[in-house]
């Protein structure tokens, strides 16, 4: 019974989190906001890389 009731509320957390995360995704994109984390992904890279 125990069991059960782990595994529901496990399905529920990912569920809720993901919920989350896709809503979160969303009003990232809606503000425009891809422009400006795309830029500073490329930056970390090249910095790590060492060219910029």
């Amino acid at each position: 019974m125990n069991v059960n009731k782990f595994i529901k509320s496990e399905v529920l957390v990912k569920y809720t989190i993901l919920i989350v995360s896709v809503l979160f995704i969303s009003t990232g994109i809606y503000r425009e906001e891809v422009g400006i984390v795309f830029r500073k992904a490329i930056n970390v890279c090249l910095e790590c890389i060492g060219i910029g």
